[in-house]
């Protein structure tokens, strides 16, 4: 029992004189963990009214006022009792003691000040950590806010795009029945300017045909007669002199003259012609041409052989 009171005492004046000498030298308590969180603590009101009102210490020895001083010659006073009467015997136990709290003293006198900073560093360190964490937390939080209050017409915009969707088709189906008229009307334009051009190419190759043999015609006549020559000679003196064929006595033209006889006997030899195979032949190719055509760019009608339209679907 004596041994105890003993520590109690020593315990008592070792943290009393070491406060008092490093002055805000004190281990970390409950209230200086407090600011880790990021709200204030609040306590309920009941606790608030309910709480005992703090005590006030007078500090020094043993709450009475006086000098922690006054310890020591009190100790060695009740010491010389103690250890001549045997009631406190000294042993390992009590060696041991003395150095632990020697050491406590040395410690907290010496590194007390390095201890405290490392504990409030490592606070600190955490605090911002923790508020940066808190942070980004808001940052995201108000990124997705923004992005709900842009999604809020979302509704609206997919009803808007379903609209013209439906609208859009409505006019496709417009135009998908009018389309096939035109298509229709494009093939039958093409159809009607290849004839065109067939019957352009065909005519322009007769002309020619012709041209060249009457030109062959003409040639052979004045190289044999001798009349055309002496015609074609006194036309061409009145032409250098200034006057006219006729009144320089060589009637028209003879050059002209002939050409014209040509074309008329032409003409009659044409009319006299039963014969068509050429004209047929000419058509059948026209016939079989339109057809390849019409299948290879895939149009609506296709041609017979005597040269009629038909529909494909009719057809079929």
């Amino acid at each position: 029992m004596l041994r105890a009171a003993a520590s109690t005492v020593v315990k008592r004046t070792v943290i009393n004189s070491s406060s008092r000498g490093s002055g805000a030298k004190t281990f970390p308590t409950l209230q200086s963990v407090a600011p880790f969180h990021t709200s204030a603590p609040q306590l309920d009101k009941e606790e608030s009214a309910t709480a005992p009102a703090p005590v006030s210490s007078k500090g020094g020895l043993f709450g009475t006022g006086l000098s922690e001083w006054f310890a020591l010659p009190i100790g060695m006073t009740a010491a010389v009792p103690l250890l001549k009467l045997d009631l406190y015997v000294v042993n390992e136990e009590t060696q041991l003691a003395a150095v632990f709290v020697a050491f406590c003293v040395a410690l907290w006198s010496q590194g007390g000040d390095a201890i405290h900073a490392a504990l409030d560093e490592r606070a600190k360190n955490l605090l911002r950590e923790h508020n940066e964490a808190e942070d980004k937390v808001i940052a995201a939080l108000e990124q997705k806010l923004d992005f709900l209050k842009a999604n809020q017409n979302m509704v609206n915009d997919f009803e808007a795009i379903n609209a013209i969707r439906e609208e859009t088709y409505q006019k496709l189906n417009q135009a998908g029945a009018i389309k096939p008229q035109h298509d229709l009307k494009a093939q039958m334009e093409r159809v009607l300017n290849m004839i065109a051009q067939e019957e352009a190419n065909v005519r322009e190759k007769t002309k020619n045909a012709i041209m060249i043999e009457a030109t062959e015609y003409v040639t052979n006549q004045f190289a044999t007669s001798k009349d055309l020559k002496k015609k074609a000679l006194d036309a061409a003196i009145a032409q250098i002199k200034g006057i006219g064929s006729k009144e320089a006595g060589a009637g028209m033209d003879p050059v002209r003259e002939e050409f014209s006889k040509f074309l008329k006997n032409k003409a009659a030899e044409a009319s006299k012609v039963t014969d068509d195979a050429e004209e047929k032949a000419q058509r059948a190719a026209l016939i079989a041409k339109m057809s390849a055509v019409a299948r290879s760019e895939g149009m609506f009608f296709d041609f017979d052989a005597s040269g009629k339209p038909f529909m494909k679907n009719s057809a079929a």
